[in-house]
């Protein structure tokens, strides 16, 4: 994969904003997504696959107790794929990967954690136009038709009734990307979306050509982690915006206030 090592706020600016514009309509458009990362060898690995290892078809089992037990909250929600977004929000392991349509949205998840300040940080983006021509050719004709590059969760309820469903479209294992409804303010405030594979057990990066524009990869090293953290600070790209609430405020006051580990 092709990665390109940043040395400081000003560059990794520099870097995702150097062909955003568009000359045919004289506008700043970007067909890329980010991720953030405390540690650059991470790989795209789901929640679900690093908790659920032993046996990844406990994932049904998970699904089924979050929606029992959260069935307060989630009694308005009927979209399968809405609900794995929202419990993917709180901490759920699901089978979806969080992506944002902001690069610093991406590096303040890059530099959040203090334990990691003493290892390079990572952010991965991919070209969403590049990396739908991967998908199967019923999805990626849909996408054409309506002139979007992501599903929307009426898009996928209209596909699929199912997790199943989404298994049995092709025998090989496929991704998507779709936005949730913003049905919290932390889905909207992190610009966010997420990847889903149809396979739980496959990585989104198994499926990714190497050696192509699809994505590449940007490396944070520790030396600037805590200059582009401050200055993300700096611009309100923190726990206070990122995670609205007391819980964000909490966190954010934590972090200040903290010894960062080097």
């Amino acid at each position: 994969m092709k990665t390109v090592v940043i040395k400081s706020f000003e560059e990794l600016n520099k870097l995702v904003f150097e062909n955003c514009f568009d000359h045919k309509i004289g506008r700043y458009r970007d067909d890329y997504v980010y991720r953030g990362v405390g540690d650059s060898s991470y790989d795209l690995i789901t929640k679900l696959q690093r908790v659920c290892d032993h046996n990844i078809s406990l994932e049904k089992s998970i699904i089924r107790s979050f929606i029992k037990y959260g069935h307060l909250e989630l009694s308005n929600t009927k979209s399968i794929f809405q609900k794995l977004a929202l419990g993917q929000h709180y901490g759920l392991p699901t089978r979806l990967l969080d992506w944002s349509y902001s690069p610093l949205v991406a590096a303040h998840f890059a530099t959040i954690d203090l334990e990691k300040y003493d290892t390079d940080g990572a952010i991965y983006a991919i070209n969403l136009e590049e990396a739908n021509k991967l998908i199967p050719k019923k999805l990626k004709d849909f996408l054409d038709k309506h002139k979007t590059q992501t599903f929307t969760v009426e898009d996928l309820d209209f596909h699929f009734k199912n997790l199943e469903e989404l298994e049995n479209l092709e025998k090989d294992p496929f991704f998507i990307f779709f936005e949730p409804v913003s049905q919290i303010e932390r889905i909207t405030n992190q610009y966010a979306l997420f990847s889903m594979v149809s396979k739980a057990d496959v990585t989104l990066s198994s499926l990714l050509p190497e050696d192509s524009n699809v994505f590449y990869k940007i490396i944070i090293p520790k030396e600037v982690k805590l200059e582009i953290r401050d200055k993300l600070d700096y611009i309100n790209i923190s726990e206070r915006f990122i995670f609205p609430g007391l819980d964000g405020i909490c966190s954010w006051i934590t972090r200040r206030y903290s010894k960062i580990k080097k």
